[in-house]
């Protein structure tokens, strides 16, 4: 394993479940280190059955009820342009596996615009670009986020950020709607590469063989335009956290067996 921390490492897993619970931990851990002199954790979430995994591992784990979460905001990578109540959503499958069960307040969860919440497309891109920017300083438009978590798509995407896609190369904009996604519902709302790589943290999330391909990409350094989580990386760390299958490609010398 490469010394620099600031290199890609791999934590692997025996098994989704077995995940999950180590990922909430080492969140949790970061979390409460962030927010222990009084400074604010702004944390970018993600979608999917592990994004959510993981959440319900940290509201399960005792830690989280003694935790002040008044200095916990939590953004999204992504969202479906859906309405609010539709179950892909990905703010509403955190409500239910975190959100909803912790004291966190109303303001520090900001979620991208639903379909009809009156607001075009465009205009929800706009208007969440806008709220990033209320919690940005001078070097940003945007917070950096402690922790980013991503999914990956066993093509590469991550958050709604497509191989050969043109949302991927942008970086004069911190949130930008897409409306042709390979992947269903067509239309979203994505954070751009410059956002996401602005964190302390990026936390990359990914089970299944069907993603071996895309993480050994990914680690070998492929062309983020078309391996888009090869482009993914944290100011101070980057950790691909996977279970054995997806493992597979993994090259022992970058697998971290302390993180």
């Amino acid at each position: 394993m490469a010394s620099d921390s600031r290199a890609k490492r791999v934590v692997i897993g025996p098994d989704p479940a077995t995940l999950a619970h180590h990922v909430a931990d080492r969140f949790l851990v970061r979390v409460q280190a962030r927010i222990r002199d009084g400074r604010l954790a702004h944390i970018a979430l993600t979608g999917g059955s592990m994004g959510s995994a993981v959440l319900r591992a940290v509201a399960e784990d005792p830690r989280a009820a003694v935790m002040d979460w008044s200095l916990v905001h939590f953004w999204w990578g992504d969202e479906r342009f859906v309405p609010a109540d539709d179950p892909d959503r990905n703010a509403g499958q955190a409500r239910a596996a975190l959100l909803d069960r912790i004291p966190v307040p109303a303001q520090n969860v900001h979620e991208m615009a639903a379909s009809d919440a009156g607001l075009g497309l465009d205009e929800a891109a706009t208007a969440y670009a806008d709220e990033l920017a209320r919690f940005g300083d001078e070097k940003r438009a945007w917070p950096s986020f402690a922790v980013c978590f991503l999914g990956v798509g066993p093509d590469g995407h991550i958050a709604s950020l497509f191989p050969d896609h043109r949302e991927i190369t942008v970086t004069d904009a911190a949130v930008l709607p897409v409306r042709n996604s390979p992947k269903p519902p067509p239309e979203r709302i994505t954070l751009t590469r410059p956002v996401i790589n602005a964190s302390k943290r990026v936390w990359l999330v990914l089970t299944g063989a069907e993603k071996a391909s895309a993480l050994g990409l990914a680690l070998a350094g492929a062309d983020y335009r078309t391996v888009p989580a090869a482009g993914a990386k944290g100011r101070k760390r980057t950790v691909f956290f996977v279970d054995e299958a997806a493992a597979a490609e993994v090259a022992p010398d970058l697998i971290d067996r302390d993180y």
